[in-house]
């Protein structure tokens, strides 16, 4: 009996010790994930709640501090029970009125709504800590691994909303300029592989590309945001733009304080947002001169939607050593986890993806890991 009872220990023992994935929250218990077997929540905690608010302010003000897409977006409440899908509904418009015959009833216009849909799907990762680093360490891991989080988090929902506005079929190429006097040179491309990138003729973004962009936006009448556009611009395409005279530094706005998360200048009644997370594209994207193409995009208002999920929302996870690290407490867990559509197209005309080349063209790679299916 005795040793029977030695082996049922030893076996107890080696389980305790496996990874995280022995115990995993859910909605009714604590569960393995390797076995299945369930046990019931119990009270213990030893992340105190101060330090829980401390980190979870952290990774928040860290996501936001990269996070430029999701500032313009239509935002939509998810309350919870709704299920998954969410529908955006808008009006369709009516056409002008014509002249009317004395005593003839006109025929009346059809009206009618149609609608977009975004659904949420969970993305989420972790990092482990063992005791020993965050004991040892000269600085707070702990502290340090939410921030990389924050960033993480930030990087994941910048680049599936980049994604999802890639598909909109609205797009603009640039015109090919010879350098030198700043004068166009033959038609206007139709295709990335015929936007040029040599050293004496460039698809660059130009002031005179920017005011055709923003006349396009007006034509299709798009609205504005508090009376201006906004364009998400790649930095090695900002560096080329910025050498123009009419450009104007966000510091130097009539209003300053009204500036956006990584803006950086005005042109042409267009805001500019810099992100390192705006397209570079290679691939079936590359110039003529085999090099990195960039997607500049510029929309208006409600170009997009983004889902709000009740309880979904960007969520920092720590789990003490005390709490999940074995029976030696030899670990903490950090993660972050959130619901999102990325985003939603709302709106196929407020939205223009202008197709450029840069001066870095041949130095950049591509940040794109899709499938290119896109216009």
């Amino acid at each position: 009996m005795k040793k029977i009872y030695s082996i049922l220990f030893a076996m107890l023992n080696l389980q305790l010790f496996a990874e995280a994935g022995t115990l995993v929250n859910t909605t009714q218990n604590y569960v393995n994930a390797h076995t299945g077997a369930a046990t019931p929540f119990d009270e213990k905690n030893t992340l105190s709640g101060e330090m829980k608010v401390f980190y979870d302010t952290e990774l928040l003000e860290n996501a936001r501090i990269d996070m430029y897409y999701a500032q313009f977006a239509k935002r939509q409440p998810l309350p919870k029970g709704r299920g998954t899908t969410v529908e955006w509904r808008k009006w369709n418009t009516f056409d002008k009125a014509t002249e009317l015959q004395e005593g003839v009833i006109p025929t009346g216009q059809k009206f009618g709504m149609s609608s977009k849909t975004g659904v949420i799907k969970q993305y989420g990762t972790y990092a482990t800590i063992s005791d020993k680093l965050e004991l040892r360490a000269y600085d707070p891991v702990i502290l340090g691994a939410t921030e990389e989080m924050g960033a993480s988090a930030a990087e994941t929902q910048e680049t599936l909303i980049r994604d999802a506005l890639l598909v909109n079929t609205n797009v603009l190429y640039c015109d090919n300029i010879t350098l030198a006097t700043g004068a166009k040179s033959g038609a206007t491309p139709t295709d990335c592989n015929l936007m040029e990138a040599s050293d004496t003729v460039m698809a660059v973004l130009t002031p005179d590309m920017v005011a055709k962009a923003v006349t396009i936006l007006k034509k299709d009448r798009v609205p504005t945001i508090n009376g201006k556009y906004y364009a998400v611009i790649h930095p090695s395409v900002a560096y080329d733009l910025r050498k123009s005279d009419a450009w104007v530094e966000a510091h130097k706005y009539a209003s300053p304080e009204e500036i956006y998360n990584g803006e950086i200048g005005e042109l042409h009644g267009c805001r500019f947002i810099e992100n390192v997370f705006a397209p570079v594209l290679g691939g079936a994207y590359v110039n003529k001169a085999g090099t990195m193409t960039y997607a500049t995009f510029f929309f208006g208002k409600e170009s997009f939607g983004i889902i709000d999920p009740e309880g979904g929302a960007l969520e920092m996870i720590i789990h003490d050593k005390d709490e999940i690290g074995g029976p030696l407490n030899q670990f903490s867990t950090v993660g972050y986890k959130l619901e999102t559509n990325g985003a939603t197209v709302l709106y196929t005309e407020r939205i223009l993806r202008v197709m450029s080349c840069s001066s870095y063209s041949g130095i950049d790679e591509t940040n794109y890991e899709g499938v290119y299916t896109f216009g």
